[in-house]
């Protein structure tokens, strides 16, 4: 790839024009004000599947994830020949126009066996146009060798086997474009939330051999500015027993509430602002009284009161499905029973402020 771009390079500079590469992303289609009807017009991945990411497409992963109903996530960022994101210490990083986020949520057949007869449900795009970013999502079907746009959202049958050996259904929702704005949503602005450069410090597992991501994207140029990894903040993984109670805890908040929960999210008239950076304890719950939660408090009064679970309002919502009460209100139909006793744990384990 450095040596085609130098060779474009060369050509560029002697008044030439390169004819465009019809193997290669489809930076026009993707900047075009009319979405394409099919994934594949933009060839982010190559042939019909959506296994293999063409040049330029680089996949990564978060050390804390939102939770989808138990999907599978892969992601991908994609950046235009040249161009680069550059660090931000607090939010997600600052990605130039023409950068594409690729999500896609996938099922395997059996969760013990998690490489195994993987079913590709969507594959979402958030992509930065010159007005601003658009969120896409593109459903596949049952073949896995086409994936069609549903900007209405749609729902769709998944079942499987999950990681204790029961069977398993969910009523997978994809979401429709106002539902995208409700949770990719900064001061009223759609906007990336999951690429934060502390939920990106940690290793991949690349092809040529497992690198921290902060330390890959510097090295590869897709980077500028950030600080080696070991000075650079860090989002804790929430399910690793390694790492203290409370940083995983804190860290699943920020990755599956914190979206709406931050000062300049959705719920910022709430008061309860569960981002990392949040370091005041009333800010992030502890003894706070709901703004308005309706029925979603139950009886209850305090977001988190420690030592009692059962008394705290974000651990009862976070069990629920019931609507108007479960917490997230979009992006799951289950209760995530691991992320649950975390938190409980976190709780009932947490020491009143003096």
């Amino acid at each position: 790839m450095k040596r085609l771009l130098a060779v474009l390079a060369a050509i560029a500079s002697i008044g030439a024009t390169p004819a465009p590469d019809p193997s290669a992303v489809d930076l026009k289609a993707l900047m075009a004000e009319t979405p394409a009807p099919v994934l594949s017009a933009y060839r982010i991945f190559i042939g019909e599947g959506p296994n293999r990411p063409n040049a330029g497409v680089t996949p990564y992963a978060l050390n804390t994830p939102l939770f989808s109903d138990y999907a599978e996530k892969a992601r991908f960022l994609y950046l235009p020949p040249g161009a680069h994101a550059t660090w931000r210490a607090q939010g997600a990083l600052d990605l130039p126009v023409g950068a594409v986020l690729v999500k896609s949520f996938a099922y395997p057949a059996d969760f013990r066996k998690p490489a195994d007869k993987v079913r590709v449900i969507e594959t979402r795009l958030l992509i930065h146009r010159r007005r601003g970013w658009v969120a896409l999502a593109y459903v596949w079907n049952d073949a896995q060798t086409r994936a069609v746009l549903k900007r209405a959202g749609t729902r769709v049958d998944v079942a499987f086997t999950d990681a204790h050996g029961k069977p398993a259904e969910i009523d997978y929702r994809v979401p429709n474009q106002n539902q995208c704005k409700e949770c990719h949503s900064l001061s009223g602005r759609l906007a990336p939330i999951g690429v934060k450069g502390r939920n990106l410090n940690g290793d991949f597992a690349y092809a040529e051999g497992t690198e921290n991501q902060l330390a890959h994207w510097t090295r590869t140029g897709l980077l500028v500015g950030a600080p080696a990894p070991d000075k650079a903040p860090r989002t804790a993984v929430w399910n690793d027993p390694a790492e203290p109670l409370e940083a995983r805890a804190r860290a699943y908040l920020d990755g599956n509430c914190a979206h709406c929960h931050n000062p300049k999210g959705a719920a910022s008239n709430s008061g309860l602002f569960l981002n990392l950076e949040e370091a005041r304890p009333v800010r992030y719950g502890v003894g706070k009284r709901p703004v308005a939660a309706g029925k979603g408090a139950g009886d209850l009064t305090n977001d988190l009161v420690p030592g009692r679970p059962d008394a705290s309002i974000i651990a009862y919502r976070m069990a629920s499905t019931e609507p108007g009460v479960m917490m997230p209100e979009l992006g799951r139909s289950v209760t995530h029973e691991e992320g649950v006793a975390l938190i409980r744990d976190y709780i009932a384990k947490m020491q009143a402020p003096h």
